[in-house]
């Protein structure tokens, strides 16, 4: 199993869902950033259950640095970071030991760990893990941040419901991170709310895209063919439990265009090239062309859902009936955005780091 992800700047998650404690280590920092405890905690709130669109499983989800951090900063040497796991409810997951869930991992984690994975509350597979992420991503946000790179995340769409999209890119990204529920039309934050809420009512679930920006990033970063930039941000993406798909600026309504409309025209202005429209968002080639950078990903339905669902008894290889027990959310793409966020900041550094080395950070 391959828990680690990146080149330069890397980071490798540890831990179960309802095991004593999951955590992720960040590797490959230069010495000097500044770390921010108060804005890891903002970080990780934004990934907490809301209310009633989310799991009755709430975690403190209070973050312990023990390594790779003094007076504020980092030291170069790996830092890590535990996430201790309190409201369990692991009797709520006895019967899924020999019957998979239909839309988990439960199966396939079966076939590829012969039974000895940690099945409860899908163990290493469970969106749980992404925590890790998010803390790990806070200081990378903030490393971004020093550069002038920002990133923001917003639910472009929800339950039939869609948001506008981005429009004056900073002020967009500033105003998302002061929300809980990341919608740039309050009004379609609401019937976004009453869909989920619907779903939940009904026993069932409800799916989303999410559509990512990042501003300031520099031209000229990624590499092409095997490591473009793209490809680096996808690999990423489609770690992220229940990611089914991600597109990059117009995505696949450029297969619809002709190449007089879908080509971004160059011009010089004020001494700098720029494009006049962003229909391939912001990469050509696999490599940064200094736009704003813009994707959009598709969060699934949560798998975890209260009606009586088809399955398999693998004690006895016979047909059978299953109804999920236990604390589930009827949505997750509300909290999968700072995730999106966390993961797109790790890619970012790890590809400037790369471009123009460690010290890019400090410098």
């Amino acid at each position: 199993m391959k828990n680690t992800f990146g080149t330069s700047v890397a980071v490798t998650i540890f831990g179960e869902s309802h095991g004593a404690a999951i955590g992720a280590v960040l590797d490959g920092l230069a010495a000097g950033i500044p770390v921010d405890e108060e804005f890891i905690a903002a970080q990780m709130d934004k990934r907490r259950s809301v209310g009633k669109i989310s799991t009755a499983r709430h975690e403190a989800d209070k973050v312990r640095i023990v390594s790779g951090v003094f007076n504020g900063r980092t030291t170069g040497t790996p830092i890590t970071f535990i996430i201790e796991n309190a409201d369990t409810h692991s009797s709520d997951y006895g019967e899924l030991a020999y019957k998979p869930r239909p839309g988990h991992a439960d199966l396939t984690a079966n076939e590829k760990y012969h039974g000895y994975q940690d099945y409860r509350g899908g163990g290493h597979f469970s969106g749980r893990m992404t925590a890790g992420i998010v803390a790990a991503g806070a200081v990378a946000i903030k490393a971004l941040e020093g550069l002038g790179i920002t990133v923001g995340t917003h639910i472009l769409s929800c339950g039939g419901v869609f948001d506008r999209g981005f429009g004056d890119i900073p002020e967009d990204i500033k105003a998302l991170g002061e929300m809980d529920i990341a919608v740039l039309d309050s009004e379609k934050k609401q019937q976004m709310i009453a869909a989920i809420e619907a779903a939940r009512d009904d026993g069932d679930s409800v799916g989303g895209r999410l559509e990512t920006a990042v501003y300031g990033m520099p031209s000229g970063v990624g590499e092409p063919w095997f490591d473009t930039l793209e490809s680096s941000l996808a690999h990423a993406l489609y770690s992220i439990p229940a990611v089914k798909g991600t597109e990059f600026g117009d995505g696949f309504a450029l297969a619809d265009m002709r190449g007089s409309i879908a080509n971004d025209a160059l011009r010089f202005i004020n001494g700098k090239v720029v494009t006049q429209t962003n229909h391939n968002g912001g990469i050509n080639g696999g490599i940064s062309n200094g736009m704003p950078i813009i994707f959009r990903t598709a969060i699934k339905p949560t798998p975890s859902i209260y009606k009586e669902q088809d399955t398999v008894d693998l004690r006895t290889n016979e047909n059978t009936r299953l109804t999920i027990k236990g604390r589930h959310d009827p949505a997750i793409v509300h909290r999968a955005r700072v995730v999106v966020d966390s993961m797109t900041a790790l890619v970012l550094c790890d590809q400037l780091a790369m471009r123009f080395g460690t010290d890019v950070f400090i410098k």
